[in-house]
């Protein structure tokens, strides 16, 4: 079965975005459904996204579940056979949805198909060989993994494979960081591909999902679950001793610049580099992903 717009749907996990999601939703067909996977638990957010989009359902969930476990429950409220997960501070382009389709009819099977940012300066995938940078952007191209903010999921085959039923697809131990590249990795070892299609473009804001009044809260946060989520994703799939060592440099470089904004009474970037290095020691002693930003709304 090809991909239409009848048989997609888009998933949406916000917290406290109330000042990008609109854009995003907006430049969404407006015959396409969309779940949006409240974190916050904001029950007048829920009541005022649904009241002025027809085409949406609002999930909040039962406490801040983060991206890959959001991710998770969106995809049990849906009943479609693709599903593209985006951001909220993604944007699509006029054409970003039929190109995405179009390419899709030109390969055989794949897991994960992602547009392409539209960006000189980024690139939201990772390709098998890193020196092969020469890319055809007439058709789509296989890659090693695809960046989480955009990606269209082929639920009704990734749901046949045994470690993904029941809409298991994100590993949930992950609150923020590489939920992504821990799915492509498991799809790619299932031997299911995964697809770029160059002519399906997108913007993204880029660390702009949380409104910006909560960003310092935000940052601290983020740099938490940034270490520990690579301690995780190597220890995971490379073994405890690989995460320990490849994690030290960065631990290290943490406390160091810790003890330098503590003697320039920078207490900014001071609590950054505390907040990276307790990232580190917590997922070394093997402690969960319990961080989460204080934020009351």
């Amino acid at each position: 079965m090809s991909i239409s717009r009848q048989n997609l749907s888009v998933i949406i996990v916000s917290y406290i975005s109330g000042e990008v999601i609109h854009n995003c939703i907006k430049s969404i067909p407006k015959d396409i459904q969309i779940i949006v996977v409240d974190n916050s638990g904001d029950h007048k957010f829920k009541f005022d996204i649904e009241k002025r989009y027809d085409n949406i359902k609002c999930i909040l969930s039962p406490e801040n579940l983060g991206m890959g476990a959001g991710n998770n429950l969106g995809l049990k409220h849906t009943n479609t056979d693709y599903v593209l997960i985006l951001n909220p501070d993604v944007i699509l382009e006029n054409n970003t949805i039929d190109e995405l389709i179009n390419a899709s009819n030109k390969i055989d099977l794949f897991g994960i198909i992602a547009p392409i940012i539209n960006s000189d300066k980024n690139m939201n995938f990772k390709l098998f060989d890193k020196n092969k940078i020469n890319i055809d952007n007439s058709k789509p191209f296989l890659v090693k993994s695809v960046d989480g903010f955009a990606m269209l999921l082929n639920v009704k085959k990734i749901n046949q494979i045994d470690k993904f039923k029941n809409f298991n697809f994100f590993d949930e131990n992950i609150f923020l960081y590489l939920e992504n590249d821990d799915l492509c990795k498991r799809l790619i070892d299932s031997n299911v591909n995964i697809y770029v299609a160059p002519k399906s473009k997108i913007n993204h804001l880029g660390g702009k999902a949380v409104d910006k009044n909560f960003s310092d809260t935000i940052e601290l946060s983020r740099n938490w679950h940034w270490i520990w989520s690579k301690f995780y994703y190597q220890k995971k799939h490379s073994g405890y001793f690989t995460a320990l060592i490849d994690g030290f440099p960065s631990f290290l470089s943490a406390i160091l610049k810790y003890i330098l904004y503590l003697i320039t009474l920078n207490s900014k970037k001071r609590s950054i580099y505390l907040y990276r290095a307790m990232g580190y020691l917590n997922a070394a002693i093997g402690r969960k992903s319990f961080h989460r930003p204080n934020i009351k709304i």
